[in-house]
Formats: C-alpha cells, structure tokens, sequence
C-alpha cells in the first residue's frame, strides 16, 4: 500500500517545481497559500514584464500566471499533486486594469473530473494604495488521472 504525501511534501515538491521549470523561474512566481483545488502566487514586478510604452504588465504575462495557476490548482486534486499530468484546453481572459505593481493570483477549481478540470483565477494588484482586480480568467484543462 502506497503512502499518500504529507501537505509538506506536496507543497516542497511544488515549490521545487517552480524552481525547477524555466519560465517559472524565470517569472520568480512565489506559492502564497496551496490547499486542495486552490493556490495563489505571487508574482513580484519586474521590468522584463512591462510593456515598451506604458511600463505596465504585458497581458501575455497576466495570462501566464492565470493559466499557471490554474493548472496547480488543478494538480492539488490529485492524489499526487508532484506526478500530475495536465494540459490547457482553453485559457479566457478578462483584462480589468492596467498593472504596475506586483501581482497576485488566485486560482479555484470549478470542476474537477475524471478527464476534464474547470478554474477560475483572478489576479490583483496595489492601484491607489488599495488591492484591485488586474484580470480574471477561466481554464478548462484535459486531467490525465489513469494513464
């Protein structure tokens, strides 16, 4: 009988995940808060992400992190979050805001099935000095749970 992974594990395995996988690296995504069908990231701003004209957050990485999110919150619903297998379907995303500070992201299961997953995520940032709505987004993902 196999052993189910302790929280610490599943949390240890995914950070080594980010660390592990270049362009997470390379976006120095931080893991906020990770439970069963949620996670948020952080995502601390960087000017290699602004766009050339208005210094805010390029929408290719706004979606990025909707769609990189969506997947680890899909990927803690399996018994082994670590060995998950996944792959985007569909990525929706609603641009609210422009960002120019860091942000963050969290991201929920709707639906977790046999073979298909669903998300929603939104992602915030300080405007004004207060937390705002950047974007939100949707997901559906093609879950690999018994291959």
């Amino acid at each position: 009988m196999s052993e189910t992974p302790s929280d610490d594990d599943i949390d240890s395995a995914l950070a080594a995940s980010l660390d592990e996988h270049g362009l997470f690296e390379w976006l120095d995504l931080d893991i906020e808060a990770a439970e069963p069908g949620r996670i948020v990231f952080s995502l601390p701003f960087d000017e290699k992400f602004a766009n050339l004209a208005s210094g805010t957050v390029h929408g290719g990485v706004t979606a990025t992190i909707i769609d990189t999110a969506s997947g680890f919150a899909l990927r803690l619903t399996f018994d082994d979050p670590a060995a998950a297998r996944l792959t985007t379907t569909d990525l929706n995303v609603r641009y609210v805001r422009p960002a120019r500070d860091d942000l963050r992201v969290e991201a929920s299961v709707v639906r977790a099935g046999g073979t298909m997953g669903y998300t929603e995520s939104t992602v915030t940032t300080v405007h004004e000095g207060e937390r705002k709505t950047v974007a939100t987004g949707g997901t559906s993902y093609r879950l690999f749970r018994h291959d």
